[in-house]
């Protein structure tokens, strides 16, 4: 089973940013191809309609409220199965290797590059984040940190403005907030792994 691959009634099923499972509670707040000028933002499940995130709440992007954040973020199918699924050996060993110190310098140079100009000038915007093999791209899905259409989505910051370093800072503690979770024992300094 692939990262994007979820499993459903014996079937193996793709999982995109589109997807949803609202029989099972999970579903996607995101505009489908919204026209010229309009936003990502759907506030409602595309697929049943429900709305059940507090949009404003969200737009604060609060780090004192990042309990709620988190938890909104696991009612989208997507981001719930980055949450959950395991993370591959490679992205573990590459972290452990690494260690948090690092980790915490490749994630602003990362953003800096990916995230922080407007979509027309990020080649393939919504593309640039990929699925596995290092730990900061599991945190980048899992809190809709992957590009500026989920930026967009999910904390109401226009896709076509760069976004300021406030902005900047509070998704690159989102990110070491959800490898923290994820890898709880990770070391501050890198180890050196045999093999």
């Amino acid at each position: 089973m692939t990262d994007a691959d979820w499993r459903t009634q014996g079937k193996l099923e793709k999982i995109g940013c589109s997807s949803t499972r609202c029989d099972k509670d999970l579903h996607c707040f995101r505009k489908i191809r919204p026209g010229r000028g309009q936003t990502y933002r759907n506030v409602v499940c595309h697929q049943c309609g429900i709305n059940l995130i507090d949009w404003e709440r969200l737009d604060k992007r609060d780090l004192g409220d990042i309990e709620y954040t988190f938890t909104s973020l696991q009612r989208e199918m997507i981001r719930h199965h980055f949450w959950h699924i395991d993370i591959d050996e490679n992205a573990i060993t590459r972290a452990r290797k690494a260690g948090f110190s690092k980790i915490k310098t490749r994630i602003h140079n990362l953003l800096e590059r990916s995230l922080r100009p407007p979509h027309n000038e990020i080649w393939r915007d919504g593309y640039q984040t990929p699925y596995s093999g290092d730990i900061i791209f599991y945190a980048q899905h899992s809190t809709s940190t992957c590009c500026r259409k989920c930026l967009e989505e999910w904390y109401g910051i226009d896709r076509t403005r760069r976004l300021t370093d406030e902005e900047l800072s509070y998704f690159a503690e989102l990110i070491i907030r959800y490898i923290r979770y994820r890898l709880p024992d990770l070391a501050e300094e890198g180890i050196k792994i045999m093999g």
